[in-house]
């Protein structure tokens, strides 16, 4: 057992309740993130302003001339045209909410990083992954940019390639900030077991499986078969991997991209039962035994959110649910695998 004392063991308490403050709020940016997408307002802000871009517009003159801004790019002139002020209005605040709590966030971070820092919080094994996660944050608000640019020219959709790897990179930074505040809550750790390794890799598949969904929803493929369980009139639909190279077809055609993604689901949805029925029959902790009956509680919700997001044709409310849920379900198969881990 690590024995720390008490006060370096506050101090980690403290960063914790920061840490997972600061997740807490990535997790409703996430959230954000995808009714962004779902209202088509990602590309309603066609500037990057880091500093400035904060600043709401303020008059009617500000609205105008950011209209007008707007109307020089292809989403208007090709699937807007004729739109008017007050329906701009409405995807420029859900864009501009985006990017304001992106910078929230950072400030959420930095303020009280620096403070831990000067004042000599923060255990030179810690710091580190701190400076990563300020790093990688830096790096998601670049990414968002780059994504946002490839909407602005010729054809008015961002790449479902940027789009899947902004919304990785903040999947990534989401867990990392979780992983770490666990470690610093729980810090007496054991040679990890078979059951903690097959939690960990439900995790990963968790992980791919989000950004499965990251593609479904870069191409639209959520729209191409709104039946289940069949894709049309049959299982597996005609035209499956089609694109020559075949591989191709697993990111840019929406028929295998939807396939994949529900079968994956099937794949994952099996996975974390039979793991469950598995581990709740070892001798494991409560708190292991409690995330394991939560992890299944969402995986029930997130299967129904699913099914619900395409029978009824992606509506916003229900398609955001089931996003930020498969964040809810990733949160709890980590919270299980750092307690079969990190075994008390």
């Amino acid at each position: 057992m690590i024995q720390v004392n008490p006060t370096a063991q506050e101090n980690d308490k403290l960063i914790a309740r920061w840490l997972l403050t600061c997740a807490v709020v990535i997790f409703g940016m996430i959230l954000l993130g995808g009714v962004t997408r779902l209202t088509d307002s990602g590309l309603s802000m066609v500037e990057w302003r880091p500093l400035m871009g904060i600043i709401p517009p303020l008059s009617q003159q500000d609205w105008q001339a950011l209209f007008i801004k707007y109307q020089q790019f292809p989403e208007y002139q090709k699937l807007n045209l004729g739109m008017t002020l007050a329906e701009f209005k409405v995807i420029f605040m859900y864009e501009y909410l985006h990017r304001v709590l992106g910078r929230i966030i950072g400030l959420l971070f930095f303020i009280p990083f620096v403070y831990f820092y000067f004042t000599r919080r923060i255990s030179p094994q810690l710091l580190p992954k701190l400076l990563l996660m300020l790093f990688l944050g830096g790096c998601q608000g670049l990414m968002g940019w780059y994504m946002v640019k490839s909407g602005l020219v010729d054809i008015p959709h961002v790449s479902q390639y940027r789009l899947t790897a902004h919304l990785g990179l903040a999947i990534v930074i989401y867990g990392f900030i979780v992983w770490t505040a666990l470690s610093l809550i729980n810090k007496t750790t054991n040679q990890p077991s078979g059951l903690g390794r097959l939690a960990c890799i439900l995790s990963g598949l968790i992980f791919l499986m989000i950004l499965s969904g990251g593609l479904v929803a870069g191409t639209r493929a959520g729209y191409a078969y709104s039946t289940w369980p069949l894709m049309g009139d049959s299982f597996i639909p005609a035209g499956l991997y089609s694109m020559s190279p075949v591989w191709l077809s697993a990111f840019e055609d929406i028929t295998t991209i939807q396939f994949n993604h529900r079968i994956f689901a099937y794949i994952i949805a099996a996975l974390v039962v039979g793991f469950s029925l598995v581990a709740l029959r070892k001798n494991i902790s409560t708190s292991a035994r409690n995330g394991i009956y939560i992890m299944l509680f969402l995986l029930l919700v997130q299967i129904t959110l699913g099914i619900s997001t395409l029978i009824f044709h992606v509506p916003v409310a229900i398609a955001a649910a089931h996003q930020i849920g498969a964040v809810a379900l990733l949160t709890a198969t980590l919270f299980v695998s750092h307690s079969l881990v990190n075994r008390t």
